[in-house]
């Protein structure tokens, strides 16, 4: 089957443009996010601050949103998260006009940002495998992780050039960038299967808990992708490398910003053409392990072009990762389970991007920039080999095919 056979079927079409809309209006917002705040503090430990006021709505609403993306339209709740989104950001266009000094009403528009994700994350991934086959899901998924990489290449590229003409100018951007994205999801015609609507119950909200637990290989996958990026998260501290290490200015974080999600393209679009028809469980382990040699790659040079090829390379080697995760996860959960399991997914996601943006920020401001990136690069490379023993049936999985 041609790997770009799905994106003739309108439906996914547009749930990938809509995708890339979101995820460009995100990465916008958070590179603008992170150079205002450390301009106004010039502290690791705010930028920390950012991905925590990200990362607590999302761990507080998990088993909550998954229930909601089970019993309701999954469009709807799109629609609805990428439209509180885009008026998220025109509240902090308001702020840049009126000269915000204060880094607190930046930390609650990142917090709704955050809860709004929440709700948008699961129901975007369960509402996936309604939009094609299940012979397609493989590639679907790597188109779906194209979006979001072709997102974060043009994201923070734009956030960091239009950041150059004032926060006012992003921040009016990312608003109508939802505000396509939100458009996206509304215009999908498709006829989902009817679902029963469980009561809410704790038995409901705890239910893909449950699932997950009983699926080793999905419970090793999550887990590995939450502990290597929770470590390896060195993109929390790329404005302190950008400024202080680098000495570029905002271009440069934005470039900075762009160049994993450049070599997550380039790997998505690969395993989109060759899907990883053998030894999936090695090749999970090691783009892990690739993870971690290119973040302490990273964390080592002063150069920005061996930067670059550093952070390129960490984004092609979590790719990876990100597509045998999400197939597994499709491939093996019933449509009914997919709003719950989902939420969980997404807050493994959250946990390894927002509090692992924390986790660097502390570390760094504890023991500075470098040290915290390298000690991050190598935690990785253990949990990956830990990981071969405590989930050998991960290690031992051939095919992703359906």
């Amino acid at each position: 089957m041609a790997p770009n056979s799905v994106m003739r079927h309108r439906p996914f079409a547009l749930f990938w443009s809509a995708r890339v809309m979101s995820s460009v209006a995100f990465q916008m917002m958070s590179v603008a996010i992170g150079w205002q705040v450390y301009s106004i503090t010039h502290s690791a430990y705010a930028l920390g601050l950012v991905g925590l006021a990200q990362f607590l709505p999302m761990f507080v609403l998990t088993l909550v949103v998954g229930h909601v993306a089970d019993r309701y339209d999954r469009r709807v709740i799109a629609y609805v998260c990428q439209s509180i989104e885009g008026i998220a950001a025109l509240v902090l266009c308001l702020g840049a006009w009126h000269g915000w000094h204060d880094v607190a009403p930046i930390y609650a528009i990142a917090a709704v940002t955050g809860a709004a994700r929440a709700f948008e994350s699961p129901s975007m991934a369960a509402l996936l495998p309604n939009l094609v086959a299940r012979n397609q899901l493989q590639h679907a998924s790597a188109w779906s992780t194209s979006a979001n990489q072709t997102a974060q290449i043009l994201g923070p590229a734009m956030g960091g050039v239009l950041y150059g003409f004032g926060a006012l100018t992003v921040y009016g951007a990312v608003s109508v960038a939802f505000l396509v994205a939100a458009c996206a999801v509304a215009a999908i015609r498709i006829d989902e299967a009817v679902r029963m609507r469980a009561p809410l119950s704790f038995e409901a909200l705890f239910s893909g808990i449950g699932f997950i637990r009983s699926k080793p290989v999905i419970l090793g996958a999550l887990s590995l992708d939450l502990f290597a990026v929770l470590l390896g998260g060195a993109t929390a501290l790329l404005p302190v490398y950008a400024r202080d290490i680098l000495h570029t200015g905002p271009w440069g974080l934005g470039v900075l910003r762009a160049a994993p999600a450049a070599g997550a393209l380039a790997g998505s679009i690969w395993l989109a053409h060759f899907p990883l028809r053998q030894r999936a469980g090695n090749a999970l382990f090691g783009g892990v392990i690739a993870f971690g040699i290119a973040t302490i790659v990273f964390g080592l040079s002063r150069n920005i072009y061996v930067s670059l090829i550093a952070l390129a390379a960490l984004g092609a080697s979590d790719v990876i990762s990100v597509v045998v995760r999400m197939s597994l996860v499709q491939l093996q959960t019933p449509d009914e389970m997919r709003g719950r399991v989902g939420a969980i997914n997404s807050l493994f996601i959250g946990t390894s991007n927002q509090l692992g943006e924390f986790e660097s920020g502390m570390t760094a401001g504890l023991l500075g920039a470098v040290p915290a990136v390298l000690i991050g690069g190598i935690g990785t490379i253990v949990v990956a080999l830990l990981w071969m023993r405590l989930f050998p049936a991960l290690k031992a999985t051939k095919s992703l095919e359906g």
